[in-house]
């Protein structure tokens, strides 16, 4: 399942690296051409409350490979397209099946190990998660340097067959735990959430993006209101938030899906167009970062079944915000190479630290019963911190590159804002219960 988790969080960030081949390429607009991420964003994130309450519903493992299975043959439309028109709805149902398939994989840890196994597990689902959103720039960047920009698409096929064959083979069959579906939460879910993170990605460039961000936060509202009052297997089960971790563990992610999925944009335009680095050497400076987080994640994630998990995810989320102000001290077209690598080792000790520990934090007391709504909401967050983090960093990098004579001045400036809100989400984090020993109930396969 990790290797579907990886692919798809990996095709978040693999775009930002090929947009100027795919300009070229296409003779588009920068208006067409951004909705190539766009519109993957907005696939991935409208639907992920949904999909893993689907997974209670009809059982993660069939939720899994369909999800994968369509994430994989809608990579080969990608590649194959030959408009951008047509890219740009291959990229939606990618994003649809990165929804789908995104909040199996947590919900089958939860109910497949048991509390006293589970930090090994998200150790794992943490690696995963840190190296996949270091390794889509390195990835993309080699890429299309060496093969062209469809490439980036058609690696996904290969490796999406195989991963497929091994979800069949080797991913467990678990019950069904949710009797029915609410199919009025359902609705005003998704078209609050639509509303929401389309006006949210749109606020540059629609006049009216405002109204639409207040229509999808009513909704969200009148939501939440009917999850309350709702007898039968709600969407989102108010219970959730009786655990006081879990409802920090979702302001946590939000911080980090805000700060993770925005720092590399100002950072790698400094080091592309200030500095002048060609987009392999630009790449290649974050390899130490993921190697140091895929080396260490795994044995952080072991280390929180006997150790509270609470110090190592405050550290990793304050060790990210301290390598993202030292991005923003050195931006400068004299930058030395050898801090930049340090740098990226800092990063990597960060995302080492942060994932795995967050989600043993998020998972430890939830019922398995509601491991899909639970890694849903969970998701979801992450992913709406993202695209709320995306729109501010690109609107305060246009006022701050009309502000500032040096294009690499203007990217430092732009840091100081993720660089906060994940610092923020560290101190949030100091709100943690300690979690030294579990005292919930076993799961039930």
């Amino acid at each position: 399942m990790m290797i579907g988790f990886f692919m798809i969080l990996v095709d978040s960030t693999i775009v930002s690296v090929a947009i100027p081949a795919i300009t070229d390429a296409f003779g588009a607009g920068y208006n067409q051409v951004i909705w190539v991420n766009s519109a993957y964003l907005l696939a991935y994130a409208v639907p992920l409350l949904i999909t893993g309450r689907l997974g209670d519903r009809f059982g993660p493992r069939r939720l899994y490979i369909g999800g994968f299975a369509l994430f994989t043959i809608s990579s080969l439309a990608c590649a194959l397209a030959g408009n951008i028109e047509t890219l740009i709805v291959a990229r939606t149902f990618q994003g649809l099946g990165g929804a789908i398939a995104t909040p199996q994989t947590m919900s089958v840890m939860i109910r497949t190990f048991s509390p006293r196994e589970r930090g090994g597990a998200m150790g794992v689902w943490g690696a995963t998660a840190g190296v996949a959103t270091i390794t889509g720039p390195l990835v993309g960047g080699l890429l299309v340097d060496a093969a062209g920009w469809a490439w980036i698409f058609f690696v996904n096929v290969p490796v999406g067959v195989v991963g497929l064959a091994l979800a069949w083979r080797f991913v467990p069959v678990l019950e069904n735990t949710a009797r029915s579906l609410d199919w009025t939460g359902v609705i005003i879910s998704a078209v609050g959430m639509f509303c929401l993170i389309f006006g949210i990605q749109e606020i540059q460039r629609i006049s009216w993006s405002w109204l639409l961000i207040a229509v999808g936060l009513a909704l969200l509202v009148g939501f939440a209101a009917w999850q309350k009052r709702t007898k039968s297997d709600p969407l989102v089960p108010p219970v959730l938030f009786n655990d006081r971790n879990y409802a920090i563990s979702v302001l946590a992610i939000f911080a980090i899906g805000a700060t993770v999925a925005t720092y590399a944009i100002p950072w790698m335009i400094h080091v592309q167009q200030g500095v002048g680095y060609s987009p392999t050497q630009a790449a290649l400076l974050v390899l130490p970062a993921g190697v140091i987080s895929g080396a260490l994640s795994p044995y952080v994630g072991k280390l929180t079944n006997t150790l509270p998990p609470k110090p190592f995810a405050i550290s990793g989320m304050a060790l990210i915000g301290i390598s993202v102000v030292l991005m923003a001290l050195v931006t400068t077209t004299e930058t030395d190479p050898r801090w930049m690598l340090a740098i990226s080792v800092v990063t990597g000790l960060g995302n080492a630290m942060m994932w795995g520990p967050l989600s043993m934090i998020a998972t430890r007391n939830l019922d398995p019963q509601l491991a899909g709504a639970g890694s849903s909401v969970y998701n979801t967050m992450r992913q709406v911190g993202a695209v709320i983090g995306s729109a501010a960093v690109a609107a305060l990098m246009g006022t701050q590159v009309a502000r500032h004579d040096s294009l690499s001045a203007a990217m430092g400036t732009s840091l100081l804002l993720p660089a906060a809100v994940i610092l923020l989400g560290a101190v949030i984090g100091t709100a943690f219960a300690r979690t030294e020993s579990w005292s919930g109930p076993e799961p039930r396969l």
